[in-house]
């Protein structure tokens, strides 16, 4: 039951970052082994968006697709992720933006737990999961830096 946990703090406001991670449709666009993001369905209720969504991830010649449910809480800053279908026994996936005393930065914590149902899958692509999941927040930190700028 791989999982991941940390905080990093960033040279961009909580709600730059947020925003920038709530952009799921341009994630194959920055993000390690995401080669495709579909969202089938985008619900707005109280300022809260629920989406699900499709993600193909691959690996050399391995791709597996899985769909999950994003809730993005603009108010609370936080972004999660619930799984739905695909080559996961679950996969959990929490995002939180903590404004800074420097309102110009912030810190970006990011949580995952996860686990393959095939333990053939899990060995073939746990490992380069795991590094993926490991460079997530940088990958968002230099998107951030391309489309904002670095607000030193």
């Amino acid at each position: 039951m791989p999982k991941f946990d940390t905080t990093r703090p960033v040279v961009h406001r909580a709600e730059q970052m947020f925003d920038l991670v709530a952009d799921v449709e341009s994630y194959p666009q920055f993000l390690p082994m995401c080669e495709s993001l579909k969202v089938r369905s985008r619900k707005e209720r109280d300022g809260k968006t629920l989406l699900i969504a499709d993600m193909t991830v691959g690996y050399k010649l391995i791709r597996e697709t899985f769909t999950s449910q994003v809730l993005l809480k603009p108010d609370e800053g936080i972004i999660e992720t619930k799984y739905i279908d695909g080559p996961f026994c679950y996969l959990d996936n929490k995002w939180q933006f903590v404004p800074s005393a420097n309102p110009e930065h912030s810190e970006v914590k990011f949580h995952i737990d996860y686990e393959f149902k095939s333990r053939t899958l899990g060995f073939l692509m746990g490992s380069m999961f795991d590094i993926a999941f490991r460079r997530f927040t940088e990958a968002f930190e230099k998107r951030a830096d391309q489309i904002y700028g670095r607000n030193g």
